[in-house]
Formats: C-alpha cells, structure tokens, sequence
C-alpha cells in the first residue's frame, strides 16, 4: 500500500514550484525560489578580484553562503553570527552549493572575478539546500547575462544547466522531494545533483534507519533524474519570461 503522503502528492510528483526573478534590486541576480512551503532567497554578486591563491592566473572563482534566517524553521534559530561562527551543517551546505555550481562553471572564462552566491532561508520545509542550488543557478543565468550585456564578457562562462532534488524512502516507499515531515522519518534521506545531461554533480544519501541495496540506490537515482528534468523546464520557462 502506498504512502498517503502529507500534501496528497504521488510518490514521484513533486512540490509546487514558483521562480521569481529580479526579486531584489542591486544584486546581478536574484531569485526568491519556493518549492511547497520551502522559500530560499538566492543573490549572486560579483567582485573584480579573486582570493590570493587564483592571483594572475586569469581564471576565476565562485563560493557560496548559506544560512537559516531566525524563525525560518518551527523554533527560532538564532544568528550563527551571534554565535561567532558558523556550524558544521551550515558549512557543508555551503560547500555543496559552491561545488555544484563551479561544475558547470568555466572559470577561465570568467576571468579574475568572484561569484559570490547568497543562500537565505526565508521558510523551511525540507529541500532548504536543494532548493537552494536550484534557484542560485537561475540567478547565476541572469548575473552572467548581466556581465555579457554590459560587454564585461564576450561569452558565458556557462556549460550548461543543472539542478537538485531529494528523495527518500519512507514506510518502504521511494517519494520524490521530501518535506520536513517526510524527511524527518525517512529510512533514507538522498539529496542528488545533476547536470541536463543526466550526469551526476553530488549525491549525498545517508541509512538513517536500515541500510539501502544496490538497486534501491539505481531507483533513488532514477526518480531524482525524473524530478531534476521537471525542475529544469521550470528554470528554462522561468528565464524565458519578460521581467517588468
């Protein structure tokens, strides 16, 4: 019998999804992502100077941030800024983010600039990081559309699209994009990201209760592929609207 998931959804149906772009008003890109109740503010700006260890090397660098704002979550979170630093989690989601997008980045051609890609959690309900990489990418678009309109680059130094989903069995069931609900009673808790190729950035699954088989690992696989493709189309008709 299958899972009567929290919202009603099939196991392979993903959340809603809205895309606004532009959403603030001096970052090069900007876009408030919202997939179900999950929102992620994402920003991208650039800097014309890259850290010591790219100096005069003509290529250059993208890095990402990523926090929790307070009262994103069910409790307040308090300001890893009070805290003085950040946390293990904060950091990790931080480094996926960055190693996702410099995937299909070609930094050469971006010459020595920076990337700077701001992650802020308006509202949680699970996917936070994968919502985030998906909506920083579409962002990232109109930054580097930014830069060739300005004739600050000849060409984009993007190789092609990518986004990023969860999945995760629960009750024995395989479901696509988890909300916090679902993934706080997971067996298994995968997040993947992929290129629209097909062609895997990052998997990150995790046996939170009993271990996964060879083949339950291809069908995690299989369905975050299916999810990915949608969350593409979403991002490509969502970079095909006219701004007012």
């Amino acid at each position: 019998m299958a899972v009567l998931r929290v919202d009603k959804r099939k196991n392979n149906e993903l959340r809603p999804i809205k895309i606004t772009r532009n959403f603030t008003k001096y970052a090069e890109g900007s876009v408030l992502i919202e997939i179900g109740d999950t929102k992620v503010l994402c920003n991208v700006s650039i800097d014309d100077n890259v850290p010591p260890f790219l100096r005069g090397q003509n290529c250059g660098w993208l890095t990402a941030e990523y926090s929790l704002l307070p009262r994103s979550t069910h409790n307040r979170t308090i300001r890893e800024s009070s805290r003085g630093r950040i946390g293990g989690r904060t950091s990790e989601i931080q480094r996926l983010i960055g190693r996702s997008l410099r995937a299909v980045v070609d930094l050469e051609k971006l010459g020595e600039r920076t990337i700077w890609v701001d992650c802020d959690v308006i509202q949680a309900d699970g996917g936070t990081r994968t919502a985030a990489i998906t909506g920083a990418y579409v962002a990232l678009v109109d930054a580097m559309d930014s830069l060739l309109k300005g004739g600050i680059l000849e060409e984009s130094p993007l190789m092609g699209f990518l986004a990023a989903i969860s999945v995760g069995m629960v009750e024995g069931e395989l479901l696509l994009d988890l909300c916090y609900q679902e993934d706080s009673q997971a067996e298994v808790d995968m997040n993947v990201v992929m290129t629209e190729e097909g062609e895997i950035i990052e998997i990150q699954g995790t046996a939170e209760k009993k271990p996964f088989t060879r083949e339950e690992m291809d069908a995690f696989l299989d369905l975050a592929e299916e999810g990915i493709r949608q969350l593409i189309e979403i991002q490509k008709k969502s970079l095909e609207e006219v701004n007012s």
